[in-house]
């Protein structure tokens, strides 16, 4: 499978969802349609990701501006799911996310979710703020955007793109 990249600013972002992922709870849903997201359903057999990508993790040394032009991969699953996905794409570097706290309401009776895990937008959003790419309607339509946002110490701009507040330094 070909991919062409030269036709985007950025890299085009690509999440990974696994099948049995809850469409009506996956927090990437209202992403759907936009040319520089590409969803892809998770197989082991699926396509492989282009050179130059990293992969959004809870392992790995932090995502920084020097990834700014990199791709972004993001696989999207349950706990459960995701480690699995994981080693499937352990070719791509992976980048953690510090210090970004998550809003989404944690209720697994199942499976303990790690203590730095977030919801798959939150990361996606954390994500381009740190590669300082647009961020304008990322978090439209997610029930926990004013907390997120809250809690981060991020509030909006006049072009509706999320900023940190005055003061605060990365």
């Amino acid at each position: 499978m070909s991919l062409d990249l030269a036709r985007f600013p950025d890299p085009p972002t690509i999440l990974v969802i696994h099948p049995k992922e809850n469409r009506a709870k996956c927090s990437l849903e209202p992403l759907r349609g936009r040319e520089d997201f590409w969803f892809w359903s998770y197989s082991p057999h699926g396509p492989r990701v282009p050179d130059g990508y990293v992969q959004l993790s809870v392992a790995g040394p932090p995502l920084t501006a020097a990834d700014a032009q990199c791709g972004v991969l993001l696989i999207d699953g349950t706990w459960r799911y995701a480690a699995r996905m994981h080693r499937h794409f352990e070719y791509v570097p992976a980048r953690s996310l510090q210090g970004v706290r998550t809003a989404y309401p944690r209720v697994s009776k199942l499976f303990k979710d790690p203590a730095e895990g977030l919801a798959s937008i939150e990361a996606l959003f954390a994500a381009y703020r740190i590669l300082e790419r647009p961020t304008a309607g990322l978090l439209d339509g997610y029930p926990w955007r004013s907390r997120f946002l809250e809690l981060n110490e991020w509030t909006a701009d006049e072009r509706g793109e999320e900023t940190l507040k005055a003061g605060i330094v990365d």
